[in-house]
């Protein structure tokens, strides 16, 4: 199997390095729980005696229906919410959501928060796994938590001991091994008016190139390429990343190609809250994936665990019957259409450091203990309000033993605008997986050919 070779092929991101404090592994008996009492991913393995089932392994076989072709067939498709949280009863389930989701409830009549039966689906190929419980106790944060010392592939921290190693997970989780996707994206006016921006994108995580080389360019987590296809006065522009494990002591490698000046440039705005691609300012640049690059700009505080009502298995909005209208309303998407379940989370706190900027002062993350995918994030600007509130739909690729999203959502509470970004109902090829890529695809040179028109 490719995944397992390449995983035992990969270069030792070596501590010898990097400089500063390094801290993170566990030891022996701390990670001996995991496959015992924890999953393999640090997850709690029982249940809650109520609502939460124990974990069995997710779901790994496809249902019936699905063909093998990307389109992805809801397992559940008899399942009715148990309850709808709306405006008349989020005081009795404040405690299960975030501030967030609470203001969003207030703020809109129509939004609502259907709670369905709890099916833990996550599941990882079983070599992702396996490497996971062995980075237990030989990963460690570096670089004074901007880097990782000792780590080769999938979750460094499956027993995390700060919010560094739980944001960690988050960033470096597998989203399979090299994958092109068609999405669209959306920024609808308070009325509810858009248009959308039609992007293919591919993720190649370095281990997954065909001519990979252990040891050449070790400090690169994966290779990310966007390209817009639509609309015609954006189709062309791509925008190219290498993204370093240590940001601070390389920085994230980004170009982009203007279609209209045929040209490739360096792009050091591609980071923090630099604007997102075609978002009409609407998120920013480590808004996509819910959180995405570098971490030192904020401090970051593990809080706990908590069992919250987030999205989860939300195969409704990746249905080819939808249409783009039936989904984007305005104010939020078609809540009807969204599925809720009761899991655990890590409750994580950025604070800006003193000295740093940002457009978010704090975000405070609900992160998936059994995928460690952000499932939840608020935002809080400058004067401490809260401003935008995501939301990750995820769903299990049961074809590839891949938890992600169906799309993601983020909500600006002050304009009444939000972002839908993800969308695949009315693409062509929405996911494509094992896809075969090369180094050289991943060259400013390799831009000018993906932008020609």
């Amino acid at each position: 199997m490719k995944l397992n070779k390449k995983l035992l092929a990969t270069g030792v991101l070596a501590a010898s390095l990097f400089t500063g404090q390094a801290w993170g592994a566990v030891s022996a008996e701390e990670a001996a729980k995991l496959g015992d009492t924890l999953t393999p991913m640090g997850a709690e393995k029982s249940g809650n005696g109520g609502a939460i089932p124990a974990w069995t392994g997710g779901l790994t076989t496809p249902p019936a229906g699905y063909k093998g072709d990307g389109i992805y067939v809801n397992p559940f498709p008899d399942e009715q919410p148990e309850f709808v949280i709306d405006q008349s009863n989020v005081d009795q389930y404040a405690d299960k959501l975030s501030p967030g989701q609470v203001a969003m409830i207030r703020q809109y009549a129509d939004y609502k928060i259907p709670v369905y039966p709890t099916h833990r689906t996550a599941a990882y190929p079983k070599e992702v796994m396996d490497e996971t419980v062995e980075n237990a106790t030989k990963v460690e944060l570096i670089q004074n938590g901007n880097g990782l010392g000792n780590y080769e592939s999938a979750t460094p921290f499956p027993i995390p001991q700060n919010g560094l190693e739980a944001i960690w997970n988050h960033i470096t989780r597998y989203r399979g091994g090299s994958v092109q996707r068609n999405v669209g994206q959306v920024t609808p006016t308070a009325g509810g008016d858009y248009s959308v921006v039609n992007f293919q994108d591919e993720l190649t995580w370095r281990t997954y190139l065909s001519d990979y080389q252990p040891g050449e360019d070790d400090n690169v987590l994966f290779y990310f390429k966007q390209a817009i296809t639509a609309p015609a006065r954006l189709a062309g522009n791509v925008l190219l990343v290498h993204e370093t494990i240590d940001q601070v002591k390389e920085p994230r490698r980004a170009w982009i190609y203007n279609a209209g000046q045929r040209r490739v440039r360096r792009a050091p705005q591609v980071a923090y809250d630099g604007p997102g691609t075609a978002a009409d300012g609407m998120r920013t640049s480590d808004n996509l994936d819910m959180y995405n690059g570098a971490p030192d700009r904020y401090n970051w505080e593990l809080l706990g665990k908590k069992e919250m009502y987030i999205p989860y298995n939300s195969y409704k909005l990746v249905d080819r019957s939808l249409s783009y209208d039936e989904i984007i309303k305005p104010g939020h998407i078609n809540q009807d259409l969204t599925r809720y379940e009761l899991h655990r989370v890590w409750h994580v706190r950025a604070t800006l450091k003193d000295g740093e900027r940002h457009v978010y002062a704090q975000r405070d993350f609900y992160i998936d203990e059994d995928s460690w995918q952000a499932a939840v994030i608020d935002h809080y600007d400058g004067r401490g309000e809260l401003w935008r509130v995501a939301e990750a739909h995820g769903m299990q690729f049961y074809d590839q033993n891949v938890p992600w999203y169906a799309i993601e959502v983020l909500y600006d509470l002050l304009s009444g605008r939000y972002l839908a970004l993800g969308l695949t109902n009315e693409e062509n090829q929405p996911y494509t997986f094992g896809v075969d890529r090369q180094s050289r695809d991943y060259t400013p040179a390799a831009l000018r050919r993906a932008g020609t028109r």
